[in-house]
């Protein structure tokens, strides 16, 4: 990149917060390809993911990388034309149920997922299934990962999923996985999800495999 001392790749794996939002601040100045500046990003990130596998990096990592990521996209946005693809895998939508304000588990999941390159819409948290179909028409993704972290929001999951499948098939119905610490194969077979992991890596992990198979769009 034009001007740039330390790659901006760099800046982003060593979490260097400030260094990050100034260098993306003076490129833009500079008149560089905002997406050529998500790239850049998207690189360090991958970056974090692997020292997070490697055991350098912990959660508190993952979580400041997605602070730092959000950061960006609010400086980048406005001057973008269109969507920020960069070298995306794939796209996943993932919100909390209705029923569970709980978020921190996803947030996780969704910072760990954009390190591996994948486009994360975030529904948010005590999310009702009118509101994930909306997403769903909007986007459309490859993957919808529901998190739930509370034993009394398996009925909302069930319910959740059970409205999404009423209502797109007339659509390429992407999988919906089911993640968090409380659940297992029972409930996701109860909830019938197409799968279940406990874990943020396991998520991912689970999405990369989802989306190899999934046809371009």
């Amino acid at each position: 990149m034009k001007g740039s001392k330390i790659p901006l790749s760099k800046l982003v794996a060593d979490l260097d917060e400030d260094a990050v939002l100034e260098t993306v601040r003076r490129l833009l100045v500079d008149g560089e390809d905002p997406f050529r500046i998500v790239e850049e990003c998207q690189v360090g990130m991958i970056q974090i993911g692997q020292l997070y596998e490697n055991r350098t990096y912990f959660i508190s990592a993952l979580i400041m990388a997605g602070e730092i990521m959000e950061q960006v996209s609010q400086l980048i946005l406005p001057v973008l034309r269109g969507p920020i693809k960069g070298n995306d895998v794939g796209r996943i939508l993932v919100g909390t149920v209705h029923g569970d304000i709980h978020y921190i588990g996803k947030n996780m999941f969704k910072s760990l997922a954009r390190c591996f390159g994948f486009t994360v819409i975030d529904a948010g948290e005590d999310v009702d299934p009118a509101e994930f179909l909306k997403y769903l028409r909007e986007i459309p993704p490859h993957v919808i990962g529901l998190s739930c972290l509370l034993t009394t929001a398996y009925d909302s999951m069930r319910e959740t999923i059970t409205h999404l499948r009423s209502e797109i098939k007339h659509m390429e119905r992407p999988p919906q996985i089911i993640i968090g610490g409380a659940v297992d194969a029972r409930v996701s077979k109860y909830v019938q999800a197409d799968h279940w992991v406990k874990d943020a890596m396991g998520g991912v992990r689970l999405c990369q495999s989802i989306t190899k198979k999934a046809p371009d769009s």
